[in-house]
């Protein structure tokens, strides 16, 4: 993709995301998501007027003069967004692809944190951390998030939520809004899941295309595996061969919902050809 039709396609998908942050989510987002009230700022020497009960008695007494401690509201969030690239998002049987909604779902987040004045950062993983981009403010920082999202070539088309999980712990001190965008057809991440969900306001967003789902009789078909590159030649017209398919697809998707609930964060699925808008707003109403 050239220049001229990478700048294209970041201000379609800005045009198209930032009406929506603007009309829908932009007021839905600012009430789920609150600031965490007052916290202390700094401590300044006692002036007349100033109320006795803020006066810092250590420092008074270390100085041998008043000093009162100064609070402010604090109205600041960080969103993290966590993008799977792995190679199964570069699936897709309907008009886009996995790897495009997750694009504008998580573009749509970014302009709605921007109303807010909200820092924005992104951690693009597989089986690896492939980029990570400190929190910002700002429209072109957005900007440079969407154009990451969109062009950005992964090393590795394997998948580990675990190990990105891990990496947000390790980045992130302070408690930030966080949203885990992937197809979540992985597991072992528990454990971690619980952890980091303990310490950040955690949502996980599963999007996925309807022929996941389960395999149609097609007879005998070459499938790739797209994180692997392994070629298998699949049976689909033996029903036991579709039924497990099904079986441990349904293992995934039961997995995903169950790891987010029991870990006290948020969760949400939205299909490619469904409308994540309905999606995204129904959940805000929730928590809000």
């Amino acid at each position: 993709m050239n220049t001229k039709e990478l700048l294209k396609k970041v201000r379609k998908i800005e045009i198209k995301t930032r009406r929506l942050s603007d009309h829908v989510f932009g007021g839905e987002y600012h009430s789920t998501f609150k600031g965490r009230g007052m916290t202390f700022s700094e401590v300044r020497q006692y002036q007349f007027g100033d109320d006795i009960r803020s006066i810092d008695w250590n420092v008074t007494a270390r100085c041998n003069e008043p000093y009162i401690k100064v609070f402010e509201e604090e109205r600041e969030l960080t969103m993290m967004l966590m993008v799977d690239v792995s190679g199964s998002q570069l699936f897709g049987t309907q008009q886009q692809f996995k790897r495009e909604i997750v694009t504008e779902i998580a573009a749509t987040l970014a302009f709605s944190a921007t109303q807010n004045n909200d820092k924005i950062g992104l951690i693009l993983f597989t089986d690896a951390i492939e980029l990570f981009i400190p929190p910002k403010k700002g429209r072109s920082h957005v900007l440079r998030i969407i154009r990451e999202l969109i062009e950005f070539q992964p090393k590795s088309k394997k998948t580990d939520v675990s190990g990105a999980l891990k990496f947000l712990s390790n980045v992130m001190k302070k408690k930030a809004i966080v949203f885990v965008l992937s197809d979540f057809i992985a597991d072992d991440y528990q454990r971690t899941l619980k952890i980091v969900g303990g310490k950040h306001d955690l949502t996980g967003i599963r999007v996925y295309d309807r022929h996941e789902e389960e395999i149609p009789n097609l007879g005998m078909v070459p499938m790739e595996d797209e994180e692997t590159g392994e070629v298998l030649l699949v049976n689909t017209g033996s029903k036991s061969t579709r039924m497990n398919y099904a079986k441990y697809y349904r293992e995934r998707v039961d997995y995903f919902n169950d790891s987010f609930t029991r870990s006290g964060a948020g969760a949400l699925s939205s299909r490619v050809d469904e409308s994540y808008v309905k999606k995204l707003l129904g959940y805000f109403k929730r928590r809000g």
